[in-house]
C-alpha cells in the first residue's frame, strides 16, 4: 500500500500545523520500522523546496517527491492530482483542509478547526476586497468537499468535532477525534519568586528581555486576539501600584511569532496605542525563534497566556506546561478540554477579567505553583507517538477498506 502525506507545511517556520506534519512523520518514520503489520506500506511524502531537506528518512519505506506549488492556490488545485497520481498512491492524508477538488485518489484530511468559516473578516488578510471575495468562495467551496468526500475526518478535539457536525451534514462515525501530542515531561519546578532563573542567558539579552516577562507564542492573526492580550497588559501596568503586581519593576509581555503581516500590523498598532504610556517600550517582538532558543524563552517566563476566541488544540500552552509555567487561557473552543484543571481561564472578550486572571497568577505564588504543578500531570495525557499510531491504525483500516 502507498499512502501519501501532503507535508508541504512541514516544519516549525509554518507554526501549528507545520509542527503537526513534522511530528506526525517523525513518529510515523520511527514506528513504522518496528512493527511488522505496518512493513509492506510505503510512504510518499510531498514536499516543497524550502523544506524539502528539513526531511531525511531514515526509513527506507518512506519516499520525498517534490510538490512546490504554494497552498490555497490554483496551482495546487492543478497539479497536485498529478503527481498523486504518477506516483500511483493509495490513500493521501492531506493534514489541511485545502485538498484538490480533483484529487484521484481516496483520502482522509485533518481539519484542525473552522477558524475562517466562524472568524471571515477581512482583517484575516492582506488581499483587497475583491480577491478576498473570490479565495473566501474558493475555501467554502473546497472545505465543503473536504468534509463530504473524505473516507475519514481526523480532528484534534471533540470541540473541533462538535464544531463540524453543527455546520455540515455528515454523520459523527465520519469524524475520528486524534489528540496531537505534548512534549515529552521535562519538568522544572518555576522560580516562585517571578524572577528570570537566567539572567546572564545570551539569548534572552538577544530579545531584549531584561525582567520577569508574561510569554506568548503563536501567530498573530486576528481571532487569536493579541490586541485584547495588549489591552489587558496595559491595565496590569497601570495598576501595579495597586497591588495587582507583586513585582518592584515592570512586567515585560514578550510575542513570540514570525514578523509577518500581521505581526508587523500589531506592532504598528502597539507603537499607536501604548508607547505615550511607556508600555510599547515593555512590549517584545521577537520575531521568529529557533527550536534551538524557544526552551529558553519557556523557561525563563512567569506566565503564559493563551487569549485566542477560539483553539483548535493549543499546542504551545502544553509546551509552556512542560517547562514549568502557570497558563492563563481562554475558556473558549477547545482550551478547557485540552488544558484542563492546569489552567486559569478568563473571557477572551473581556478584557478586565483577562488582566484580573494574569494579575492573580502574576501576584499569588501558591496559586502558580498548584497551576504548574497539575499542568505537569495534564501533559502526560499526550504523546506524538499515541498520535502517530492511531492515525497509521486508520490508514490501514481506509486501505483495506
Amino acid at each position: 500500500m502507498r499512502i501519501g502525506i501532503d507535508a508541504r507545511f512541514f516544519g516549525p517556520k509554518q507554526k501549528g500545523l507545520g509542527r503537526y506534519v513534522q511530528r506526525l512523520i517523525e513518529e510515523l518514520t520511527e514506528f513504522s520500522i518496528f512493527n511488522f503489520q505496518f512493513s509492506n506500506y510505503k510512504f510518499v511524502i510531498f514536499l516543497r523546496k524550502e523544506n524539502f531537506n528539513d526531511f531525511q528518512p531514515s526509513n527506507p519505506n518512506f519516499k520525498k517527491v517534490l510538490a512546490d506549488w504554494r497552498w490555497y492556490t490554483i496551482a495546487e488545485q492543478l497539479f497536485m492530482p498529478f503527481i498523486i497520481r504518477r506516483e500511483k498512491v493509495d490513500l493521501m492524508h492531506f493534514p489541511h483542509f485545502n485538498v484538490p477538488v480533483f484529487c484521484p485518489t481516496k483520502f482522509v484530511v485533518t481539519i484542525h478547526d473552522l477558524v475562517l468559516k466562524k472568524f471571515p473578516t477581512k482583517r484575516a488578510t492582506t488581499l483587497n476586497p475583491p480577491i478576498y471575495k473570490i479565495k473566501e468562495l474558493g475555501y467554502k467551496v473546497v472545505l465543503n468537499w473536504a468534509v463530504k468526500r473524505a473516507q475519514k475526518i481526523i480532528t484534534p478535539s471533540n470541540f473541533t468535532k462538535n464544531e463540524i457536525l453543527s455546520y455540515f451534514k455528515i454523520k459523527p462515525e465520519k469524524i475520528e477525534v486524534i489528540y496531537e501530542g505534548a512534549p515529552q515531561p521535562n519538568f522544572v519546578l518555576q522560580n516562585l519568586a517571578g524572577e528570570i532563573r537566567n539572567p546572564k542567558s545570551e539569548i534572552l539579552k538577544k530579545y531584549n528581555i531584561e525582567k520577569p516577562y508574561i510569554l506568548y507564542v503563536g501567530n498573530a492573526y486576528p481571532h487569536k486576539n493579541l490586541e485584547g492580550l495588549l489591552r489587558a497588559y496595559s491595565l496590569i501596568c497601570a495598576n501595579k501600584d495597586a497591588n495587582m503586581c507583586e513585582y518592584e519593576g515592570d512586567v515585560q509581555l514578550v510575542l513570540v511569532g514570525e514578523m509577518d503581516y500581521f505581526y508587523k500590523r500589531l506592532k504598528q498598532l502597539t507603537i499607536q496605542q501604548f508607547n505615550n504610556l511607556t508600555i510599547g517600550k515593555q512590549v517584545v517582538f521577537t520575531g521568529f525563534v529557533s527550536d534551538d532558543e524557544l526552551p529558553e524563552l519557556y523557561k525563563n517566563a512567569v506566565l503564559y497566556v493563551s487569549p485566542a476566541f477560539s483553539e483548535g488544540f493549543g499546542l504551545p500552552a502544553l509546551e509552556a506546561m512542560n517547562y514549568g509555567l502557570p497558563v492563563a487561557a481562554s475558556g473558549t473552543g477547545a482550551q478547557p478540554e485540552i488544558l484542563g484543571k492546569a489552567a486559569l481561564y478568563f473571557k477572551p472578550e473581556d478584557i478586565e477579567d483577562m488582566a484580573e486572571k494574569m494579575s492573580i497568577l502574576l501576584k499569588n505564588k501558591n496559586q502558580r505553583k498548584d497551576l504548574i504543578v497539575r499542568g505537569y500531570e495534564q501533559i502526560k495525557k499526550y504523546s506524538w507517538q499515541k498520535m502517530a499510531e492511531e492515525i497509521l491504525k486508520l490508514y490501514k483500516t481506509e486501505t483495506v477498506e
